[in-house]
């Protein structure tokens, strides 16, 4: 298959004015060192300062540079799903714009793509220069991550990742998916993902855009694209299951209860009424939410087979050379 570039890099970007020309500088000499072609999409996710103009002025002065503007601030996930639908390169190297994330790692990331046949790389920012209130939450994340997922991963939330161009076509990030974006393409067959000891640098401009209910937001993202990745195409089998289940349990108790009247009414002895216990109101419950779990479970499977919705965000304006 023919490919426009040898890379594309993808920067999903908000309030970066300060950081952008020396970022772009550092890519370009780079690839430049190693020969290679090359785009670097910008992608403004809504900034308020003046990144965009930043952006066509460096678009004008190197046509690599390439640049989509959100009409308002959509997130990290909707910025780089839109570079991922627009770029042409073969390997996909995403990293941040806050010049934290080194260029100097492109080529040995881009081996490990190209030679050595991974799908998917991701950084492992070994030795951090953040606060001990970002480190400890992001190795509690990292570990329930690694749990959960069964994909070996240090840093599941490093910005900077090489990825197969099949890879990222083949996949949509939405809401806070991109630090789950390993999960997503093991979900999708892309199963030789590694990992490489990237260098970390500190923040040189600005402040970080992220907060501690990132975390709180990211388990349940992990607990969405867990549940959505093993029953996307099938939510019958997970609502219909325990509709199921609650039904049978409530309709057991239900024929129970009526038994045991009638055979209490056949020996002469006193009976109570079977609304006068409290277990029939459970198996009631249970009988009901049965009902409602299947009816949910065949709902989800109606919607799964007809639904062709997409991500769709407002762009405001693009620079250079970007696909439609």
């Amino acid at each position: 298959m023919q490919y426009a570039y040898d890379i594309s890099v993808v920067v999903p970007l908000f309030n970066e004015e300060e950081s952008l020309p020396e970022l772009v500088r550092w890519i370009r000499r780079v690839m430049h060192a190693h020969e290679f072609s090359y785009e670097v999409i910008l992608v403004d996710d809504g900034s308020t300062d003046r990144s965009w103009d930043v952006i066509n002025d460096l678009s004008e002065e190197d046509k690599a540079v390439k640049g989509i503007s959100f009409n308002r601030n959509y997130g990290k996930s909707a910025a780089l799903n839109e570079g991922f639908r627009r770029c042409e390169g073969e390997v996909v190297i995403t990293m941040d714009a806050d010049l934290q994330d080194s260029p100097e790692e492109i080529p040995a990331l881009y081996d490990m793509i190209k030679n050595q046949k991974y799908d998917l790389v991701s950084g492992w920012k070994k030795k951090r220069f953040d606060p001990l209130s970002k480190t400890i939450p992001t190795k509690l994340f990292n570990a329930a991550t690694r749990k959960l997922s069964g994909i070996q991963l240090h840093d599941f939330n490093c910005g900077l990742k090489a990825y197969r161009q099949l890879l990222v076509k083949s996949i949509e990030v939405h809401g806070e998916m991109h630090r789950y974006i390993p999960v997503i393409a093991k979900w999708n067959g892309f199963t030789r993902i590694g990992e490489k000891v990237v260098q970390h640098q500190e923040r040189k401009y600005g402040t970080t855009k992220f907060g501690l209910e990132r975390f709180v937001y990211g388990f349940l993202d992990l607990l969405s694209i867990t549940f959505v990745s093993r029953f996307k195409k099938r939510p019958m089998h997970f609502f219909g299951s325990f509709g199921t289940l609650m039904f049978v349990v409530g309709l057991g108790i239900t024929l129970w209860l009526i038994v045991q009247k009638l055979f209490g009414l056949y020996s002469g002895g006193r009976v109570r009424d079977i609304v006068d216990q409290p277990l029939f109101f459970l198996a009631l419950v249970a009988v009901i939410l049965g009902v409602q779990l299947f009816l949910a479970g065949f709902l989800a499977e109606m919607i799964s087979i007809s639904s062709s919705r997409r991500n769709e965000y407002l762009i405001r304006d693009r620079v250079g050379a970007i696909k439609k």
